[in-house]
């Protein structure tokens, strides 16, 4: 009885969610997703995943991005938000302001833009009271 229970179990398989956006595919708007993202065409407008956006070589992306992990290879010019961190490797072009934790950028890749990752402001130390 228990040994049918496990086999059960084991046999219902976990898909993550994976989406992809082909080279000859060009779509404007805002899409929304869950899971891993791959474009390899081109997207005007707004992209937002919990999950991994992978941008590849062919692509072109132009507008606002946001990510848990965003990997790019392709070209970008926007404003970029990755939750955990940003690679660009080559031979990406980034172009515009990203936020994010962690940022990984490869040899022969590009980046012009701000970068915040997320540091608060120093603070001068509070002054140690010498009154007795």
């Amino acid at each position: 009885m228990w040994l049918r229970k496990e086999q059960v179990t084991q046999s219902e398989p976990d898909y993550e969610n994976f989406t992809l956006l082909a080279k000859d595919v060009e779509f404007k708007g805002v899409v929304n997703f869950d899971g891993t993202v791959r474009v390899d065409g081109r997207v005007e407008g707004e992209i937002h995943t919990t999950g991994t956006l992978i941008v590849g070589e062919h692509a072109v992306i132009k507008g606002v991005v946001s990510a848990g992990v965003l990997m790019n290879s392709g070209r970008i010019n926007g404003t970029i938000t990755a939750v955990e961190k940003i690679q660009i490797l080559k031979p990406g072009v980034l172009v515009g302001d990203i936020r994010t934790p962690l940022i990984a950028i490869e040899e022969g890749s590009h980046f012009h833009g701000m970068c915040d990752m997320g540091m608060q402001p120093w603070s001068e130390p509070k002054a140690i009271s010498m009154a007795s």
